[in-house]
């Protein structure tokens, strides 16, 4: 069972009533929720809400961990073998469609990176700029080069550590690519289609939340790890303007103002992106949702 959707549509509340009806287990896929360190920031399930019913997947990763798709997809097999064999429905849940495709389409199998070499590639990024590092990526691997913004610094960085790494272009390895664990044909996948309004002012109210709840420490205990910038972690949805409050650069209300917008636009990407990438899910409203999975799983 794949359970998708914008973030703050309420897919986790979603995912937790149908583990409670089905005994089923609740599997993160979600790149943000995958860090301890930002519980709150990233609208984790509670404690409570995690011990009520299996969840896998979910703070397994430090901040200055690189967590990519495919780290997530080996875990994710795991716990999908592990479900299987306890006889309990995988109900995997979140908004990261990349993840997703990695999970029913596959994902290329580039090794993981030496620290030394990502090292590197990230001290020449800081030192030269994103720039020369798009000129040498061009000089090497010319197809990744073209296909990136010149100023996209994580990936044209990615790009040129694959290269440097494996002595192979990032294009062969995803041309080489590992099967998927679960086949788009043989799973019920669903995506909440909220309404867009209603779903911009649900995502301005719980950011709020977050800050009264306590995201602000969050950040401030991350911010003083120094951690690189580049890192997943440190480009949560809040966390730089969030940073640059408490280093005095902002006020609170505009770096509130800041994440709020940025999420309302991730929430945007992420109805376009799962529109194009993933035409497979079937998009209905959250309101219908669980009505729609009892007649899909027949329960």
């Amino acid at each position: 069972m794949l359970i998708a959707g914008p973030t703050a549509s309420g897919k986790s509340a979603l995912a937790l009533e149908l583990a409670r009806k089905t005994g089923g287990v609740v599997i993160n896929t979600d790149s943000m929720q995958v860090y301890r360190d930002l519980r709150v920031l990233t609208a984790r399930p509670s404690v409570a809400e995690e011990a009520s019913v299996p969840h896998r997947l979910y703070g397994t990763q430090d901040a200055a961990v690189n967590c990519s798709a495919g780290m997530w997809v080996a875990d994710a097999a795991r716990i999908l073998e592990e479900a299987r064999a306890q006889d309990r429905m995988p109900i995997f849940i979140g908004g990261s469609g990349l993840y997703f495709k990695a999970l029913t389409r596959g994902l290329s199998a580039v090794p993981p990176i030496a620290p030394e070499v990502r090292e590197s590639v990230r001290a020449r990024l800081e030192q030269h700029g994103v720039e020369a590092l798009h000129a040498e990526l061009a000089r090497v691997d010319a197809v990744s080069a073209e296909r990136l913004k010149p100023r996209d610094r994580t990936r044209i960085a990615r790009a040129l550590e694959v290269v440097e790494a494996t002595g192979r272009l990032l294009t062969d390895w995803h041309r080489d690519g590992l099967p998927p664990l679960l086949p788009p044909e043989n799973v019920t996948a669903i995506f909440l289609d909220a309404d867009r309004d209603e779903l911009y002012a649900r995502i301005d109210r719980r950011f709020e939340a977050m800050i009264a709840a306590g995201a602000l420490d969050e950040v401030r205990a991350l911010a003083a790890r120094k951690l690189d910038p580049l890192l997943p972690a440190i480009k949560a949805h809040g966390v730089p303007a969030l940073i640059q409050h408490l280093g005095g650069e902002l006020p609170l209300e505009e770096a509130i103002a800041i994440g709020q917008a940025d999420t309302r636009h991730y929430a945007k990407r992420q109805f376009t992106w799962f529109r194009h990438q993933l035409p497979e899910f079937d998009w209905v409203k959250p309101a219908d949702a669980m009505a729609r999975l009892h007649q899909a799983l027949a329960i």
